[in-house]
């Protein structure tokens, strides 16, 4: 069975977001999101080095100014505007950002973040993640549902350090969409050729079945 693609879990996290946010993509798979925005949809990301209001990732007409927090060109939409570090975390510490999308090194069953540090790797920066996960109104991480050694993303505990505790509220993976909820983590879509026992059997924290559970609308 094969999972969904870097742009496709974009896509799908995407389609969570609504007119009049104000959302922060965060470094690395969630930068994609910016891409798969419907056109002309009233959506302001928000950048930790100070733009509210830029639209999707452009290699052309590169403006070393023109970036996002993960140092990627973006473009701007009209009323854009720019603010120094100090705003645009107060911005974020004081609840004003709607939904920040995250990347995962590891989720635990009631929302625990791990997405800084590798220790087998002897490194890692926590950066703007975790004023993000403590600030946003909602968090929604989007990840590999495994490592690349087929080691689950998704424990009942996190091993290692965390970004900020108990945080997540949606999870979107190549394999699945999972609600974290305070009686545990509850699967409600699957990717298309997956089914539930397949991501089960790749996530180490127990997953409760939704009643409606559905495969990914794409």
């Amino acid at each position: 069975m094969a999972g969904l693609s870097r742009e496709l879990i974009a896509l799908r996290v995407a389609r969570e977001l609504r007119e009049g946010m104000v959302v922060n993509l965060g470094i690395g798979l969630p930068t994609l999101v910016s891409s798969f925005l419907p056109p002309g949809a009233e959506i302001l990301l928000q950048a930790e080095d100070g733009i509210l209001g830029y639209g999707a990732i452009s290699e052309q007409d590169f403006d070393p100014d023109l970036i996002n927090a993960g140092g990627q060109p973006v473009t701007l939409l009209p009323g854009a505007s720019f603010f120094d570090s100090a705003a645009s975390f107060a911005m974020i510490r004081g609840g004003h950002v709607d939904v920040a999308v995250l990347g995962g090194l590891e989720v635990s069953e009631r929302g625990d973040l791990a997405n800084w540090y590798l220790p087998e790797r002897g490194g890692g920066s926590i950066g703007g993640a975790m004023d993000l996960a403590c600030g946003a109104r909602r968090v929604i991480v989007a990840m590999t549902h495994t490592a690349r050694d087929e080691r689950p993303r998704i424990r009942r505990r996190c091993a290692y350090p965390l970004t900020a505790p108990a945080c997540v509220d949606l999870i979107v993976t190549d394999l699945a969409v999972i609600e974290v909820r305070p009686e545990g983590l509850l699967l409600t879509e699957v990717a298309p050729g997956v089914d539930a026992a397949f991501v089960q059997a790749r996530t180490e924290a127990e997953l409760r079945l939704s009643p409606g559970l559905r495969q990914m609308d794409l």
